[in-house]
């Protein structure tokens, strides 16, 4: 029997909040008294959004720290939602509430009761969310919990540590689980099959091969998981006999007074809603993805079922029912109050033994984590600060002194380099100190500036009306026809102005999209691009399928100005600075230390030139349009594969899915598109990657079964690669050869080492006619 206590689990959360709220004076002072809680602005920026209603938003006037009649300290909060600020509110914090980092200048949400202009919140009811057009992840926020500074850090940087073969593992049994989940099928045949697709899957082959893995390796790992997978199903999910008779104790906040026999309940799950629902949360701060949505039937002895739909967190790790654990189930049960009706409680499902653990959402805790919450976005939101002047980077939160936890922290590298002294680094000098310095200023900088022309929050802040008028949506679009799938989780939506003809503007093909709904209760259903705009309505292609939605659901797109963010940037500055040797055991992997190509003083050629011939890092610099994008190239080794079954090389099989994919997206048909290999092998090899409904219009032949016809594009795979330079006798036959490169009515591409190739004297001829006219670069893998 699983047990839940609504009042006593989060005494750690309790602690941290304790801790700000009865810390030493000192602490206090240190804390309160910083430059960047210290803010006084004169007056409110133009760029800065105000409102009330549900989704309020106050500019803090004045901040005063009082005591109550009672001896207690208080916070009081002037504040206003108008620009003019000449009407005004009040704000009363209590009950650790006044432990709140805020400060003149701030921008806060508020929930609670506001009575003639006066707003309290206290221990019973409301909260104060600081910074709320600050989404932050729940994932952070548990995090936070026992290390603010890790909490910080994870929003800041982007961890590119590489994985590993636990990671790998857990996202492999998430993605099995939820293809059960959506086709209601638990069955242990069904269960196998979707584990050997995964293990199939060009993106978990590719994160295979980097971790140095093989299927048969991640097989062993996940098999493992399978039996639980069923077994779980088999006790909760109600298609099955035995559901609902497993016993949990479970006691809802709307349940009132139940003694502990009454809080005895069984649960099954009647409706898997989605997967990987993306929730942003403008009214409490929060983003989040959610593993599973169910609806679920809650049955109470003497009592009518309840039903409910409730986020389901997925664990492959340790059942611990840990405090984080715990946290983020709370937190998804907050974000989704704001989108459907509160389902008060989540639940844990530890896949390595199928058991489920329910998890109340009661309003302490949501309020104990949305304090952390709020610390952790004041240390995000004032992460500058001006000394003499000049802007600098605000100091983090302390270390904790915990060798185990900071053991295996993924932001240890990152921690290290904010911490110096502390870590005591020998291979940090005071240049490569500087330079992380310097970059992480001016990269805080211009994620500053770009949020101060509006950002995400626009989305939510603006109605579709307003955000059209500064041509960065369009609103009264309804979805036109039935959704159809491009490649695996890619889905190509066609929508038309609810009134019919109206020009589009604002959005052009390529633009980077979120799907909302008109009244942006529904923030972030879907992202994606746009493909295809006519007169009155577009194309996109988006990450979910919207046919879920009824028909009549009015929907906004809206340009996602808020999609690279700083974080990737910051990540990979970090890495610049880990102590670990260049990588040159791998040849094709080229790594440079501060060189910069402004590309305004060089070609791409050059650039392309200098990339190839750079020792370590290269960072490539350059105004919009230079022709960054176009200079970035990864060079990947791509040698052949002899077996007794024939030749085959699996690296140009996964190009040739790559290619494929994109130009799926990018709006052309699979039956314009043709793929053509010399040897048997490579044809099968490339055919069970392209897998789906998506590519069923596609053609994987050989050179002679395409004789007499053409395709709109063809992508072409040589296969051969090797030192010897062998090409063998299938591509010395000039007919094949002629064949293969004319089929093609208006895009060829073609793969293959170029060293290799050369060794045939019309293969030699192409290659130096297309470098000729700069329409092929060469670099030698072989030295």
């Amino acid at each position: 029997m699983s047990t839940v206590s609504g009042t006593n689990d989060f005494d750690l959360v309790m602690s941290y909040s304790l801790w700000i709220q009865n810390g030493s004076t000192e602490e206090k002072e240190t804390f309160l008294n910083c430059p960047f809680t210290k803010k006084r602005p004169l007056s409110i920026p133009e760029h800065v959004i105000l409102a009330s209603g549900v989704h309020n938003r106050y500019w803090v006037l004045d901040v005063q720290d009082v005591t109550s009649s009672q001896s207690c300290t208080e916070k009081h909060l002037t504040i206003t939602c108008s620009k003019t600020t000449q009407s005004r509110e009040a704000c009363i914090l209590k009950d650790g509430w006044e432990s709140t980092p805020v400060a003149v200048g701030d921008v806060v949400h508020l929930e609670g009761r506001c009575v003639s202009g006066l707003w309290t919140i206290d221990r019973d009811s409301g909260f104060l969310v600081l910074l709320p057009d600050l989404l932050i992840s729940g994932t952070s926020i548990a995090s936070s919990i026992r290390c603010m500074r890790r909490g910080v850090l994870g929003e800041m940087f982007k961890a590119f540590d590489g994985g590993s073969k636990q990671m790998l593992n857990g996202t492999i049994v998430h993605d099995i689980f939820q293809k059960a989940a959506m086709s209601s099928d638990f069955s242990p045949e069904r269960i196998q099959t979707f584990a050997a697709e995964a293990l199939r899957s060009p993106n978990y082959l590719g994160q295979m091969y980097s971790l140095k893995l093989t299927q048969a390796d991640m097989r062993q790992e996940v098999e493992e998981y399978l039996p639980s997978l069923s077994e779980w199903a088999k006790h909760y999910v109600h298609t099955s006999p035995q559901a609902g008779q497993k016993q949990l104790t479970l006691k809802l906040p709307s349940d009132g007074a139940l003694s502990k026999q009454d809080a005895t309940c069984s649960m099954t799950v009647t409706d898997f809603v989605d997967i990987e629902e993306n929730i942003w949360c403008p009214r409490f701060g929060l983003k989040g993805k959610i593993d599973v949505t169910a609806g679920v039937r809650i049955h109470r002895r003497g009592r009518r079922p309840t039903e409910r739909i409730v986020p389901l967190e997925l664990k492959t790790g340790k059942e611990s029912n840990s405090i984080e654990h715990r946290s983020q189930v709370i937190l998804y049960t907050l974000m989704s109050s704001a989108r459907r009706c509160d389902p008060e409680a989540g639940f844990l499902v530890y896949l390595k033994t199928g058991s489920l653990h329910p998890v109340v959402g009661n309003h302490m805790d949501r309020r104990e984590l949305v304090k952390i919450r709020n610390s952790l976005a004041h240390h995000i939101g004032n992460s500058l600060v001006k000394v003499d002047g000049r802007s600098q980077m605000a100091p983090l939160p302390a270390i904790e002194s915990d060798k185990q936890a900071c053991k295996y922290c993924p932001q240890k590298r990152n921690c290290a380099v904010y911490n110096r002294a502390v870590e005591r680094d020998p291979h940090l000098s005071h240049v490569h100190l500087q330079y992380f310095s310097d970059w992480l200023l001016l990269c805080t900088l211009e994620a500053l500036t770009m949020e101060n022309k509006g950002g995400r929050r626009n989305i939510w802040l603006q109605t579709a009306q307003q955000r059209e008028k500064s041509g960065g949506c369009v609103g009264n679009m309804q979805l036109d026809r039935d959704v159809s799938v491009l490649s695996d989780g890619v889905y190509k939506h066609s929508f038309v102005r609810k009134e019919g003809n109206q020009t589009l503007t604002g959005l052009i093909v390529g633009d980077r999209i979120v799907v909302s709904d008109q009244d942006s209760v529904l923030i972030g259903l879907a992202t994606g691009y746009v493909t295809e705009i006519t007169i009155s309505g577009l194309t996109c292609s988006l990450d979910k399928n919207l046919s879920k939605f009824s028909s009549n659901t009015v929907f906004r797109l809206d340009q996602d100005e808020g999609a690279g963010g700083l974080s990737n940037h910051l990540g990979n500055l970090s890495m610049l600075m880990e102590n670990t040797p260049t990588r040159s055991d791998h040849p094709f992997f080229f790594f440079l230390f501060f060189v910069l190509l402004y590309l305004q003083f060089f070609s791409i050629k050059q650039a392309m030139k200098k990339v190839l011939l750079s020792k370590d890092y290269t960072l490539i610099v350059g105004m919009p349009g230079t022709g960054k994008t176009t200079t970035i190239c990864t060079l990947v080794p791509a040698p052949e594969t002899v077996e007794k079954s024939g030749i085959s090389n699996h690296t140009e099989a996964i190009l040739v899915q790559a290619l494929v994919t994109l130009l799926l997206k990018a709006g052309c048909r699979a039956s314009d598109i043709g793929v053509i290999a010399p040897y048997r092998q490579q044809l099968k090899a490339i055919s069970s990657l392209l897998q789906g409904d998506a590519f069923k219009a596609l053609e994987v032949n050989t050179v002679d079964k395409y004789q007499g016809r053409d395709k709109s594009i063809i992508i072409v795979s040589f296969v051969r690669s090797n030192p010897e330079d062998n090409l063998g006798e299938l591509l010395q036959d000039w007919r094949r050869l002629n064949v293969a490169i004319t089929r093609a009515k208006h895009k060829l591409l073609m793969l293959g080492s170029a060293p290799t190739l050369r060794r045939y004297a019309p293969l030699e001829k192409l290659l130096c006619h297309l470098q000729q006219e700069d329409m092929i670069s060469f670099t030698s893998v072989y030295e």
